[in-house]
């Protein structure tokens, strides 16, 4: 059956759940406006929450590698805890290892060349003979690093760092300092920033050492191995764990993702967003509540009359849940549409990275649709009350 059958099919026999809704024209667009208004606050969080991770994880996501060495102090990438370098070229060692490669991170204070304020930024630095970052732009780029005192910009960093991009893509020479030490952009790159962290720079492990001295080189945030192709993973993950010290976690690519995600889940942010899609969801439930409620005692004596011609509970029940699953579907279009609206305007606003993702509008349209019929499940307790003997 076609779209068109069913929207001619709509027109000709509507439902008796749209026929009763449409007859209060302003009741049904408040309960719209609730709806979508609902919807826009849990996209909203949803947004929020999946931009969080997604940021905290972006890094995470573009590295070249089967299986990762962290430190097990370590709660998050940036939270400062790092291992002995010695250990990487131990698991180089183990049987299964093709190659083992270094990841450094730390903050620096970067100075906006345009008006000298200062800005903390992460500075990610590796060895470009073995690049790790699986992005094309940063492997184009690999020659500029390796010149002395030398960076590459993200052009996804916030505008309090300058325009640095802008002014590169003019042909203008970039230099200012990190922490103290004169630099030059050489290049940019996209990687995006995220809610802790304003912008991005990729260096040299040489330029890493330059700017946080000769101990920096020799304490890793992250260690890389990549296995030989017929190599079974889980087996070499168990033999590196086994040798190397307690004080260093093996982890896979999506183990390493995934620990990442499970800290902001708990943090505090995570659990304000968490909360701020339950109270929209509260507030949709209770507002389309009362619109479902108002309908049905006002064609109380309507559902009685159903009864006495022989309509059963079940009947009228599907009513009700007809009018529940339509203010979904309705309420839910304008609600998506404005979330639309509010990525993008924060996304310039951020320059973090906030699209539409599938799953999340397929999510908040199954919240929709669910909160709605929680809504008509409690407000059909007054239709069960509708006795025929009322109407006569």
């Amino acid at each position: 059956m076609t779209i068109k059958t069913l929207l001619t099919r709509f027109t000709k026999e509507p439902p008796l759940g749209w026929a009763q809704l449409r007859r209060q024209k302003v009741r049904l667009l408040v309960a719209l406006i609730a709806i979508a208004s609902a919807d826009i606050i849990i996209f909203t969080m949803q947004g929020f929450r999946l931009s969080m991770f997604g940021g905290a994880t972006n890094l995470h996501k573009q590295l070249r590698g089967d299986l990762f060495l962290v430190s097990n102090r370590a709660e998050f990438l940036t939270d400062g805890q790092t291992f002995d370098r010695r250990h990487l070229y131990q698991a180089e060692a183990i049987d299964g290892v093709s190659s083992a490669n270094p990841l450094y991170f730390s903050f620096g204070n970067w100075v906006n060349p345009w008006n000298n304020k200062i800005t903390s930024v992460g500075v990610i630095a590796f060895d470009p003979v073995r690049p790790v970052i699986d992005l094309p732009e940063i492997d184009e780029q690999l020659e500029t690093i390796k010149l002395p005192n030398t960076v590459l910009f993200d052009r996804l960093s916030l505008p309090k760092l300058g325009s640095v991009p802008e002014s590169l893509i003019q042909g203008k020479t970039v230099t200012t300092e990190i922490s103290g030490h004169r630099v030059s952009v050489g290049g940019i790159f996209t990687l995006g920033s995220t809610i802790f962290i304003d912008g991005h720079i990729i260096t040299s492990d040489w330029n890493y050492l330059r700017l946080f001295g000769s101990d920096s080189i020799d304490n890793l945030k992250v260690g890389i191995l990549i296995l030989e192709p017929d190599a079974d993973l889980a087996t070499v993950k168990s033999k590196i764990q086994a040798y190397l010290p307690q004080d260093v976690e093996v982890m896979t690519h999506q183990e390493f993702i995934q620990s990442e995600e499970d800290y902001w889940a708990e943090d505090p942010g995570g659990i304000l967003f968490n909360f701020g899609v339950a109270m929209g969801f509260f507030t949709g439930v209770v507002i389309v509540y009362e619109v479902l409620h108002a309908d049905v005692n006002d064609h109380l004596a309507e559902y009685a009359t159903l009864k006495a011609m022989g309509y059963s509970d079940k009947n009228l029940l599907i009513v009700v849940f007809q009018e529940g699953i339509i203010l979904g579907v309705l309420g839910f279009v304008p609600g998506f549409l404005g979330a639309l609206g509010i990525y993008t305007l924060l996304e310039s606003l951020t320059r973090i990275p906030l699209p539409m993702r599938f799953g999340v509008a397929s999510q908040v349209f199954i919240i929709t649709i669910l909160m709605c019929l929680i809504s008509a499940a409690i407000a059909i307790q007054k239709l069960q009350s509708a006795d025929p003997a009322d109407v006569f």
